[in-house]
């Protein structure tokens, strides 16, 4: 697979994974309620992250808000919070591989700088993916803990012989629709990361050579060269004298 279609592929799931995570915030079916030996059937109730809804056999359909948020329960805000920051994250990677895919040129970005910002996307991509999968993954945890004590309670009367009426809830449409958008984004960011790898310029080691004009002032070395100008403080100072060329340490002859 060529990076460009690497990096097209990991952008367009993302993409789908995002709005996934947002249809899946804000949807209201993240715990349903369990109709197995529940002799009212008049009535279904379901609940999300945001409000909780009845509906009845006539077809009304009632929604209530959560009116309070320090009233929640704990885990149900961490789970809006995981949600949240999630969806944030990518947004803000969705912004910036829009910039950073190769079929796209902005003026002289060079090949480097769309690499970092490939690689920046990714990476917001995952962490997007895992808080999705994560805040899904908790909630679920939550229902089935409170399944199985709502179970366990219904059959406390009686030595068991009586079995009292109560509502229990299990897994609804949202978190499906959490879990699998949490794995688009996932695997859309870990390939944002691998088509880094093909923007980035390789480095390539060139051997230069420099040549310099060779001249009598000029003292050439194993470990290089070192040329004197005739204008530094070691040069020696020539005169003449009786029409030849010597320096004036030399001793003149009589």
């Amino acid at each position: 697979m060529s990076t460009t279609t690497c990096q097209v592929v990991g952008f367009l799931l993302s993409v789908l994974g995002l709005a996934g995570c947002i249809a899946a915030t804000g949807m209201d079916t993240w715990s349903t309620q369990d109709l197995y030996d529940n002799p009212v059937t008049s009535v279904f109730q379901y609940e999300g992250l945001w409000q909780s809804c009845v509906r009845q056999s006539s077809g009304f359909t009632e929604c209530r808000p959560y009116f309070t948020i320090l009233g929640l329960p704990a885990m149900l805000q961490a789970v809006r919070a995981l949600m949240v920051v999630g969806i944030v994250l990518g947004a803000i990677g969705l912004l910036v591989s829009i910039f950073a895919l190769k079929c796209i040129r902005i003026g002289n970005m060079e090949d480097s700088a769309k690499a970092n910002m490939t690689l920046t996307s990714g990476i917001m991509f995952i962490i997007s993916g895992i808080c999705a999968i994560a805040g899904v993954s908790v909630f679920a945890n939550m229902l089935v803990t409170n399944f199985w004590m709502s179970t366990a309670n219904m059959y406390t009367g009686m030595g068991g012989m009586v079995q009292t009426v109560q509502t229990r809830y299990t897994f609804g449409s949202a978190l499906f629709v959490g879990w699998v958008a949490g794995g688009l984004t996932l695997i859309g960011g870990v390939m944002m990361c691998i088509a880094c790898r093909g923007l980035a310029p390789e480095e390539t080691n060139y051997k230069t050579v420099s040549y310099h004009a060779s001249g009598h002032n000029v003292a050439y070395k194993p470990g290089g060269f070192k040329a004197s100008t005739g204008f530094g403080s070691n040069t020696k100072n020539k005169k003449i004298y009786g029409g030849g060329a010597r320096t004036e340490d030399e001793p003149i002859a009589h």
